[in-house]
């Protein structure tokens, strides 16, 4: 549990960091939204339009890396990840898995 979740903050760190690079608009605002952690260093915000397709936002204390995973029953084994981060040059990069 504790590997997952230190992939959960790292992935949230990179879906921040994306929208935050990206010449896209703002997305709209997210209706939804919780701390991960008890001492609320990673905050997760989200929403879904009317063709249920979902926006997330990541906001992370984190070391220049973050994983982010989606599974149907809650656990790391068969679960779809996504992990990015920043490298100390500054470039970005981006894995799904």
């Amino acid at each position: 549990m504790a590997v997952l979740f230190s992939r959960i903050k790292g992935m949230l760190l990179l879906l921040f960091l994306l929208c935050f690079c990206s010449s896209q608009p703002a997305p709209p605002l997210l209706r939804f939204s919780v701390f991960l952690d008890p001492p609320n260093m990673v905050y997760l915000r989200w929403d879904h339009d009317e063709q249920e397709l979902m926006t997330f936002e990541l906001q992370v204390h984190t070391t220049g890396w973050v994983a982010f995973g989606f599974s149907p029953h809650g656990e790391l084994p068969g679960s779809d990840i996504v992990i990015g981060g920043v490298f100390p040059n500054g470039s970005i990069y981006f894995s799904v898995s």
